[in-house]
């Protein structure tokens, strides 16, 4: 590597973490807000560290509010999880039908499904709100969970990736008597992790953060996700408790980080292989 180059790659990476640095900032601040009185947030100049920083506000937070802020957690991880899973289930199968099995009007099948993807939540909301009322789901978890088990995006990204599956696979696995959902299970899933993890990764993010759906087919605040509970820390008169917002801020922002950092490797391959692939 020449001097010019070395010099170029320094430059680019003082770039990048400086980048880096601005992304980060806003949560370290709100990492050391979250340990501050209220009355210290908004000192000025502003401070980083203060003598009088501590976990009240966790304790607050966590224990000391009606409904609990832990009510909210398990809401938004049941609500979560279910829909996760769900969403890998029939994006997986859908995206091996209409990567490898061949029927009538497949591809335009396909084309028909994603467009779906163009129409925004707006449009749908007073239609589902109708619907879950008259199912009977209104003001349940079910009304968050059942609109969430079926995406395009999923869909999408696990038949590009099935595409790249040599076919010779599944005719080996038609040797040995193996059936469709026998090949499918078998032979080909196995071989999607980084396709599944990518997809896991996306809706747990989606899903964890979403605000609009609770906030309109919610009404019972035990029912609350975290996103609707956080609202719970600002008063009639619009007096928000920073300090208090802040901490469970924290609190919601940690299971995104272990999912992340726990499926990055199988993340990044998906991203960068099959799945993008067309």
């Amino acid at each position: 590597m020449t001097k010019k180059q070395k010099t170029q790659k320094t430059i680019l990476t003082m770039i990048m973490f400086a980048f880096a640095l601005a992304v980060l900032f806003p949560f370290i601040w709100m990492l050391f807000c979250s340990l501050k009185p209220l009355n210290e947030i908004y000192d000025f100049p502003p401070r980083f560290l203060s003598g009088n920083m501590s976990l009240k506000n966790y304790r607050q937070v966590l224990f000391e509010q009606d409904p609990s802020f832990l009510t909210y957690l398990k809401n938004t991880t049941v609500t979560t999880v279910v829909s996760v899973l769900g969403t890998v289930i029939t994006s997986s199968m859908a995206g091996y039908a209409f990567a490898k099995m061949k029927f009538r009007f497949r591809d335009q099948l396909f084309l028909l499904y994603l467009i779906t993807m163009m129409v925004p939540f707006q449009v749908l909301m007073v239609p589902q709100f109708i619907l879950f009322k008259e199912m009977g789901i209104f003001n349940t978890l079910w009304a968050l969970i059942l609109p969430r088990l079926f995406t395009p995006l999923g869909t999408f990204l696990m038949r590009q990736y099935f595409l790249d599956v040599p076919d010779e696979i599944i005719e080996a696995g038609k040797v040995e008597g193996l059936g469709e959902f026998g090949i499918f299970s078998r032979l080909v899933l196995p071989l999607a992790k980084p396709a599944m993890s990518t997809v896991v990764i996306l809706n747990f993010v989606w899903r964890w953060n979403d605000y609009e759906a609770p906030l309109i087919f919610l009404t019972d605040s035990k029912l609350y996700t975290l996103t609707v509970g956080l609202t719970n820390f600002i008063d009639e008169s619009g007096f928000s408790q920073d300090n208090l917002v802040m901490a469970a801020a924290t609190v919601a922002l940690i299971p995104i980080i272990l999912v992340f950092i726990l499926g990055q490797k199988y993340f990044i391959e998906g991203l960068t292989s099959g799945s993008v692939k067309g």
